[in-house]
């Protein structure tokens, strides 16, 4: 079983995924506008979760949250099954193929075998296709990848069923209905609003209040933890910034390009000047990725180089609290 399936690579894995099953179903979208419909912009710091012995930050939602509010606002639907039976989970996916359903997987990173070493850690929430079936051997789809490949029955249970924080429990998921007509403008105007709500919430685990509290965390980690700790926690910062918010400066620059195609189906050219804000953004959180790698590596002399990487992370957030606000009410 093979499926008539296209493969494209993406910047970020979620987006990737929903992007290529839609256009398996005749609607192009491209990976920033679903990123974009879906608020995929996000920032969260949940200190009391432990992932990888650092605690628990995301510039991204909730796995799957990106590809499920994209499709609400497009009209479109998209069946979710999960599976405490891997026996279960192999036949339903079967069945799919048997069908000409491609079907997206959530999956743990660490076991795929055609991941290169250093990009494997523990971490759940990866997605991609299976299109088919040859030879005892799934047919994989996955949009980080330049190229197709396959795994075997095993492998695939092995992290369909990973184990850790966000368990994929067997995840699967494919579109089932999508409108003759998709109507972007709303949809477009209504993932901005929700991002702009998300960044500029109250609360202090989310958005820009969220970065501020980890900024002003870094040289308090640095004093009471020491610097073994404190580097782990911050190698672990720009991990979810540069490989899990895949794209780099955790999806700022794929956000910018949503902006510049929104501005042109909106007709709004200020989200053209926003989109090469959010792009200039992108480069500060680039640079100071850098700089903490620099420190990770003990490459860095500075005697102060806590507080100026806490500096450094509050001149961001005051940036993008900015940005939101200019954006909010552009729209």
């Amino acid at each position: 079983m093979k499926l008539n399936f296209e493969h494209h690579q993406t910047a970020h894995c979620e987006n990737g995924v929903a992007s290529n099953l839609l256009l398996n179903r005749g609607l192009k979208l491209s990976e920033p506008m679903i990123f974009g419909i879906g608020s995929g912009l996000f920032f969260v710091y949940l200190p009391f979760l432990k992932v990888n012995f650092a605690p628990g930050f995301s510039y991204r939602p909730m796995p799957g949250a990106i590809f499920s509010k994209a499709a609400k606002r497009l009209g479109i639907k998209i069946k979710r099954e999960k599976f405490s039976n891997p026996q279960d989970a192999q036949k339903a996916l079967e069945r799919n193929l048997e069908q000409n359903i491609p079907t997206g997987l959530q999956v743990g990173v660490f076991n795929l075998t055609y991941f290169p070493e250093e990009y494997k850690f523990h971490f759940n929430a990866h997605n991609l296709v299976v299109y088919g079936k040859e030879d005892g051997k799934f047919l994989i789809s996955d949009p980080v990848m330049d190229y197709t490949t396959s795994l075997t029955e095993a492998e695939l249970e092995k992290v369909r069923y990973a184990k850790g924080a966000l368990p994929p429990k067997g995840h699967m998921y494919y579109p089932i209905y999508i409108p003759e007509d998709v109507h972007l403008e709303e949809a477009i105007k209504k993932g901005i609003k929700d991002t702009c709500k998300n960044m500029l919430a109250p609360v202090p685990l989310i958005g820009v209040k969220a970065m501020r509290w980890v900024a002003k965390s870094i040289p308090k980690w640095a004093e009471k933890k020491g610097t073994k700790v404190t580097n782990h926690y911050l190698g672990q910062l720009i991990r979810m910034q540069e490989e899990i918010g895949t794209g780099g400066g955790g999806f700022r620059f794929i956000y910018g390009a949503f902006l510049q195609e929104a501005a042109v189906i909106l007709k709004n050219d200020e989200l053209k000047e926003l989109s090469k804000e959010i792009t200039s953004i992108g480069d500060l959180w680039r640079d100071f990725a850098v700089d903490i790698a620099r420190v990770y590596k003990n490459r860095n002399a500075k005697s102060d180089i806590y507080n100026e990487l806490s500096k450094t992370m509050l001149h961001i957030a005051d940036l993008e609290e900015a940005f939101y606000k200019k954006l909010r009410k552009a729209i």
